[in-house]
């Protein structure tokens, strides 16, 4: 039985879903997830463990699949065209027309929907609007994942597919795109994010799953993953007459850890560092395996 998500009403329902690209062992092998409406599922997992296998058959590029794939209400397989008046895409590897400029592609790709937002107007959202119209083959790979995260954004869509979307990004652009992120959840968005970054899938995501060899290993939110493997530790650093050095200790029960207490007592304390439980450490623990 794989792992679900409790979730609110369902924007995104998948139960048993299996891809392979060929003959032998299947790249996804019976995933089931669910997301709701105003919610941000982070997908986890080492580059091959089919992240973005899994959103290409979502945003309907890759059938035929085994399995139940619901979104918005209707089966993945009855959806037509009308399908992607609904639906926002940011791929991983950002793919414009590099010849054209940033609005002429946006404009290009705003005219495929039937109500789409201003061009410009996103453009300067993600700090591009001086560069409207320079050719895309100038941009760093920084400018054209913020033109490609815009151009998800152009139909105003229901349900976003976001794949790696602060990859090759600052720390002030990848602010930028996280806190847009946040916009559209806040907005009743359901967003599926791929990636590989645990922090932002810590800060961005109302659940996560943790995808490893095609299979989720385990589903739920952050904090709740987190404390599962406990509470973190606190680093002690101190002075003991010449010498200097530091100890760790369990931040649960801290305040009655004896020998933490007798500690305190003999030395100076130069600094006490907490460090808490990561996702990448559940990931570990769950899987024997690293995210990078």
């Amino acid at each position: 039985m794989p792992w679900m998500t409790e979730t609110r009403a369902p924007v995104i329902e998948v139960h048993d879903l299996s891809f392979g690209y060929g003959p032998g062992e299947p790249v996804v092998k019976g995933v089931g997830f669910q997301v709701g409406a105003g919610e941000v599922l982070g997908v986890l997992g080492p580059s091959g463990s089919g992240k973005s296998t899994t959103q290409k058959v979502l945003t309907g590029l890759l059938r035929p699949f085994e399995g139940t794939v619901r979104v918005l209400g209707r089966d993945l397989r009855d959806c037509g065209p009308d399908y992607y008046e609904r639906i926002g895409v940011g791929f991983e590897l950002p793919n414009h027309y590099v010849k054209l400029s940033a609005i002429e592609n946006l404009r290009f790709f705003a005219s495929f929907y039937q109500s789409p937002a201003d061009p410009m107007e996103l453009l300067a959202r993600v700090g591009l609007e001086d560069d409207a119209h320079k050719r895309v083959e100038g941009f760093s790979k920084g400018m054209k994942m913020r033109l490609n995260f815009v151009r998800s954004l152009l139909n105003d869509p229901d349900v976003l597919f976001l794949d790696e979307p602060t990859s090759g990004l600052d720390p002030a652009n990848a602010r930028l795109i996280k806190d847009m992120i946040t916009e559209q959840r806040d907005r009743g968005k359901c967003i599926l994010l791929t990636t590989h970054n645990m922090h932002d899938a810590d800060e961005l995501c109302d659940n996560v799953a943790f995808l490893l060899d095609g299979r989720i290993q385990r589903i739920g939110a952050p904090a709740a993953l987190r404390s599962s493997q406990g509470t973190g530790s606190v680093v002690v650093r101190y002075q003991d007459g010449q010498e200097q050095g530091s100890e760790t200790f369990p931040l649960e029960g801290l305040g009655d850890n004896a020998g933490f207490l007798a500690l305190l007592r003999r030395v100076t304390v130069l600094s006490l560092r907490s460090e808490e439980t990561s996702l990448e450490d559940v990931f570990l623990a769950t899987t024997g395996r690293r995210l990078s």
